[in-house]
């Protein structure tokens, strides 16, 4: 971590973690310089071409992108491409604007380079993230908006297909998220019958829209083995185009920081890892090579990256790793993937992905 990373984790950490997180964005809006400028820079290892990444018909610049959660009103996209990712998620946008749970709802256990969320889709709705996200269309880059249901909604399904309707034009890919847990009910909607439900009428919904991106599926690391099953078959059966793996978790395993442990919410960061890279593995084996995979989840260096890859992923996202490491960590992390291309004279990033699959899938989900 460079001096002025450590600098702005100190300064950020002297506050409340959600008003941490306001600052930090206030930061990117206003263009200061949180990255180093060879990140910008055509020739820095962000735009090595051994890292380009084409799924879903979309030519990603690396592998590394921003996951949902950070930017939930579409503010800071592009500020986010600057730092190195090769693309960022916006949301999840609900219909409706929505406060999210009462506060305190975000927990830093630092032993742990962990966070515990339960925000509960705080946003601004549809029309705010609209018009901003129509405001820079036409720019380069590749930007995926996260979709959602407003926690009140007499119809779930149904702000799904608003959700479609109203950013297909805009959005680079979509994300189905039904797998947060702080929206009471939400993850229900990932068993079989609820889920081709909602799958069939997001698909028609795209069908019908002014542009049809690629649409993605984000799923919870909690499921076990017959669920995943049934979800990797709907979606086959569906024709989605690929499945986010994964959302936070509810379990506490291993934690060092107890006092926190009982704190309800969604577990993100470093304990997350080893769960959602063998859920991942899982998918991969039970959807077979095509359907695209993005994995997520104690995404905190090169290393953690890379075996993502290793074990399916077509593309890996961080979020909880940026609030430990600083804004400098994924041109870090790119500039790692590069050097490491190099080392092992591959020709692309590609030809590391599903190299440890069968290690993965073997470990015992618990």
């Amino acid at each position: 971590m460079s001096v002025l990373d450590r600098i702005g984790k100190k300064l950020l950490f002297s506050f409340d973690p959600e008003t941490a997180h306001g600052l930090s964005i206030a930061a990117l809006r206003c263009g200061l310089p949180v990255a180093s400028p060879s990140s910008r820079d055509a020739r820095s290892p962000t735009h090595d071409a051994r890292l380009k990444v084409r799924i879903c018909g979309l030519d990603f610049p690396n592998p590394l992108g921003m996951a949902a959660g950070y930017d939930k009103n579409a503010e800071v996209p592009d500020a986010l491409l600057r730092l190195g990712f090769g693309f960022a998620e916006v949301g999840t946008i609900t219909p409706l604007p929505q406060p999210g749970n009462p506060k305190p709802r975000i927990f830093r256990l630092t032993a742990d380079e962990a966070v515990i969320n339960r925000l509960g889709f705080n946003n601004e709705g549809h029309a705010a993230a609209e018009k901003r996200l129509a405001a820079r269309k036409g720019r380069s880059g590749i930007v995926g908006v996260n979709i959602g249901a407003n926690k009140d909604s007499a119809d779930r399904v149904s702000d799904y297909e608003r959700g479609v309707a109203r950013f297909a034009p805009y959005a680079s890919y979509l994300t189905v998220n039904i797998s947060s847990p702080n929206t009471p009910g939400l993850r229900s909607m990932q068993a079989r019958e609820q889920l081709g439900e909602l799958l069939s009428r997001v698909m028609a919904a795209r069908a019908t829209a002014s542009a049809q991106p690629p649409v993605f599926l984000k799923i919870a690391p909690d499921l076990v083995e017959v669920e995943l099953e049934d979800i990797a078959a709907e979606v086959a059966e569906k024709e989605i185009d690929g499945v986010i793996v994964s959302n936070t978790t509810l379990s506490r395993t291993g934690l060092h920081a107890t006092s926190l442990a009982g704190e309800a919410g969604g577990l993100s960061g470093k304990p997350l890892f080893e769960r959602s890279t063998a859920v991942l593995a899982r998918m991969r084996k039970l959807l077979g090579p095509e359907i695209a995979i993005i994995g997520v989840g104690g995404v905190d260096s090169t290393e953690t990256a890379l075996e993502k890859i290793r074990a399916g992923a077509d593309l890996v996202q961080l979020y909880t790793g940026m609030i430990y490491a600083g804004p400098a960590l994924p041109g870090r992390i790119v500039a790692g993937m590069a050097r490491f291309v190099e080392r092992e004279r591959l020709g692309s990033i590609r030809e590391l992905r599903d190299t440890a699959c069968e290690r993965w899938t073997s470990k015992v989900l618990s």
